[in-house]
């Protein structure tokens, strides 16, 4: 017998997939709260969703999946929880690893990486060695990550290059300015996923998203899984997208 998510997964048309889907993984502390726990529960709780989307990304052939892990405001946080994230982090990097492998995923990550302990970038940096062969899903880990400071880290680097007299003003436009960003080499994201029901992009790819498809869903993080990436795949080939024109 079939279930829902056999069937929304059958409704969708491989030949019209966002090449590109972002998810802004929100919920975790409310879905622990509403159970008792602490909020370091709901994180953990959080893993499993992300295991359960990578696999069903990956499925039905998605090319890349970029996921909001930890922004640079997520540091404001108690420093007990975020002790436990990024323990969480590399906890999850090894044991996830050879099952990416075998899915044929290619682990990157997209931030300021720098500001991560020597040792959290050590065990990133295996991960991404050891699948940066695979060509199937494309798994990107914002990590560190903020909207704006991607944006003055580009300008800085950009104005480097006009005081040193690399660049002309005049030469500076869209795309040159995209090469700049923590993004360079990836498409712009198609659609955008945000869970537990808030309405902002809470400052997640901010360039990027210009005119990306919006799905808000009122899931909390830890109970989205295959059933719920499919129905906001489902919704967003229902839309049409003009990018501006008629």
């Amino acid at each position: 017998m079939k279930t829902k998510t056999d069937e929304l997964k059958e409704s969708i048309n491989l030949q019209k997939l966002p090449g590109h889907v972002a998810i802004i993984m929100d919920g975790n502390g409310r879905w622990a709260k509403k159970r008792n726990l602490p909020r370091t529960a709901g994180h953990e709780a959080g893993v499993n969703a992300v295991r359960e989307v990578v696999r069903a990304a990956a499925e039905i052939g998605i090319a890349y999946l970029t996921l909001y892990t930890f922004s640079i405001e997520n540091w404001k946080r108690p420093r007990e929880e975020v002790t436990a994230l990024m323990k969480l982090l590399t906890r999850t990097t090894r044991r996830e690893i050879d099952e990416l492998n075998r899915n044929n995923v290619r682990l990157i990550t997209t931030g300021r990486i720098d500001g991560l302990s020597p040792s959290r970038r050590r065990v990133l940096s295996r991960a991404m060695e050891k699948t940066k062969d695979n060509d199937g899903l494309v798994l990107n880990l914002a990590l560190n990550y903020g909207g704006r400071t991607e944006i003055i880290d580009a300008v800085r680097a950009i104005s480097m290059l006009v005081r040193s007299g690399h660049l002309e003003i005049g030469e500076i436009n869209e795309a040159l300015f995209s090469e700049y960003l923590y993004t360079c080499g990836l498409p712009d994201p198609d659609l955008l996923v945000r869970t537990s029901g808030e309405m902002r992009i809470s400052n997640f790819l901010i360039w990027q998203t210009s005119y990306t498809e919006m799905y808000v869903t009122d899931v909390l993080w830890p109970d989205f899984g295959r059933k719920e990436l499919f129905e906001a795949i489902v919704a967003y080939q229902k839309r049409e997208r003009r990018f501006g024109k008629v």
